[in-house]
């Protein structure tokens, strides 16, 4: 007798971990592609070219994400970036909800000033699917110049690199969020 029910194919299963948009939204820590839709991946020595060569200079953004609990974000432990980054944590979920989204688009707005032909690099640790998200999102909102610098802080880090303390851009009190809002961050 045959059975009915069958595991199905490795890629099957992979997709479980897509949504219907094609973003990442499980498993977040996992290997990673070779390339991130609508973003140019970079490795450690493209960024410190690109920082140097650019006018103005790239933006950085990392996407790192942290709990948070009414509106206010739950560090357990001090995260460090690359210098002169912006962070605007949770922005990299696969599933934003509006104010998540307003949080990301407002922000955006306001660090490229408005001009979408602006780099960006994107980024968060190394095999994490936030950055690869953020890029993608990014990019269906119009922005175009967007860099996946996939190694992320853990990269930066290994190539012997200075990493500076860092706190998350706050949610205003506007977009303070009920707990039952909290994104997951389960990685």
């Amino acid at each position: 007798m045959s059975p009915v029910w069958s595991a199905g194919s490795d890629q099957d299963r992979t997709d479980l971990y897509f949504s219907w948009q094609g973003y990442r939204i499980g498993r977040y820590r996992s290997p990673t592609p070779e390339r991130a839709e609508g973003g140019t991946r970079i490795d450690v020595q493209q960024l410190v070219r690109l920082q140097s060569s650019a006018k103005p200079a790239p933006i950085l953004l990392d996407v790192q994400p942290v709990s948070w609990q009414s509106g206010i974000f739950l560090q357990t432990r001090q995260r460090y970036n690359l210098p002169g980054s912006v962070w605007l944590p949770n922005v990299g979920l696969g599933e934003l909800n509006e104010r998540w989204t307003d949080y990301f688009q407002t922000h955006l707005q306001r660090i490229t000033q408005g001009d979408k032909q602006r780099a960006i690099v994107v980024y968060c640790t190394a095999d994490c699917w936030m950055s690869w998200n953020a890029v993608k999102r990014a990019n269906q909102w119009g922005y175009q110049q967007l860099y996946w610098f996939a190694e992320g802080t853990d990269g930066w880090r290994e190539a012997e690199r200075k990493l500076v303390a860092a706190q998350p851009v706050p949610l205003p009190d506007k977009q303070k969020l009920q707990d039952t809002d909290r994104p997951d961050t389960t990685r």
